[in-house]
């Protein structure tokens, strides 16, 4: 599927970047002729290139080749036009996961959020449209937070899903889909990590509410999202995965074990949601099951595939839908190694080969 193409990863040295890169470079979509790394931190640029040259010490030399070798780096920014057109000019495959997710700093810095999050997507959108690029596929990567929005880190991306259903009407020879997931494990700035360092300084350990659920998804899961809407994917659509929840109370309690930890509330963030919602109630109506997936239709009656095969999903679907008992959220965190607090026994998922 992706033998022989070049692929551009807006974002890529972030948590899912990394993860989506690592899974690309495997070949087990074909091997790519490139894989272009397109963002505008520097240094995280820097320490990925290294880490993929294998390298223990940093030279000038790992730049000087960087062009020559399979994964390319390009410093560039999604909320300018220009090194938008440039990065896309050869590109068959893009996946933009280039955003400000901070729930929090997207509240504090709506106008950047806006200009990373809806900006980059209509560059992107316009690049291929006004150039005439022969992109074959866009993948905008999305949050349940896009879902009933209530923050402007959701509004936002509800936007960019728009920005991209949209241009299929404008390019339709550029097939433009959405992904959209909720909380992933162990991803940084995500709770787990949170309640590992409370738990490492002797708590108390944080809860915003008792009745607060979240979907427990692992980067990888994500990235099969990705790779499903890619291979199945028909324009417009947006690919949801089915994944299993848990009460965040059971999380903390599973990672604090037998240990003498207190938990406190402190009440829910501005802005943040109770339960996760991957599919609103409207949606429901032109959302079917599709294997491990919800798809969601088009909202644009141009885009929308004839007839519902297997019937619509016809309810909202929430982390308060399937909440999966204390033992076995316990048995799913050790699964993937994120019971540990102490020592090395820890790792960001994005660092983890799971």
């Amino acid at each position: 599927m992706l033998t022989d193409q070049r692929i551009v990863v807006t974002g890529g040295t972030g948590s899912l970047g990394k993860v989506l890169i690592r899974r690309l470079l495997s070949g087990e979509l074909g091997r790519p002729r490139k894989i272009v790394v397109f963002s505008r931190d520097e240094a995280k640029q820097h320490e990925m290139r290294v880490d993929y040259m294998h390298r223990r010490v940093a030279t000038d030399e790992v730049i000087y080749h960087n062009f020559q070798q399979l994964l390319e780096f390009q410093i560039g920014d999604v909320r300018d036009f220009h090194s938008v057109s440039a990065v896309l000019r050869d590109a068959d495959v893009v996946f933009n996961a280039a955003a400000l997710k901070q729930v929090p700093t997207c509240e504090y810095f709506p106008g950047e959020a806006v200009r990373t999050n809806i900006g980059g997507p209509e560059n992107i959108v316009r690049a291929i449209r006004e150039h005439g690029l022969g992109v074959r596929t866009v993948v905008g990567i999305s949050t349940d937070k896009a879902c009933k929005p209530v923050n402007v880190m959701g509004m936002t991306k509800a936007i960019q899903e728009r920005v991209f259903l949209r241009a299929n009407l404008d390019s339709p020879d550029t097939r433009f889909l959405c992904v959209r997931y909720g909380n992933v494990l162990a991803s940084r700035g995500s709770v787990i990590p949170l309640f590992r360092e409370q738990i490492r300084a002797g708590g108390p350990v944080t809860i915003t509410t008792p009745e607060m659920t979240r979907f427990l998804l692992t980067l990888n899961h994500a990235v099969d999202t990705i790779f499903a809407a890619l291979r199945d994917g028909r324009p417009g659509e947006t690919f949801i995965p089915r994944a299993p929840s848990a009460l965040v109370t059971d999380i903390a309690q599973a990672m604090i074990g037998a240990r003498k930890i207190a938990t406190t509330l402190v009440g829910i963030r501005p802005g943040e949601k109770v339960h996760e919602i991957l599919v609103s109630e409207e949606e429901a109506n032109r959302t079917v099951p599709r294997g491990d997936y919800y798809v969601i239709g088009s909202i644009l009656p141009e885009l929308r595939a004839p007839g519902l095969a297997g019937g619509p999903l016809g309810r909202e679907y929430s982390s308060a839908d399937n909440v999966v008992s204390p033992r076995e959220v316990t048995e799913l965190l050790r699964k993937h190694g994120l019971l540990a607090v102490d020592g090395a026994g820890f790792s960001f998922e994005e660092d983890l080969l799971v």
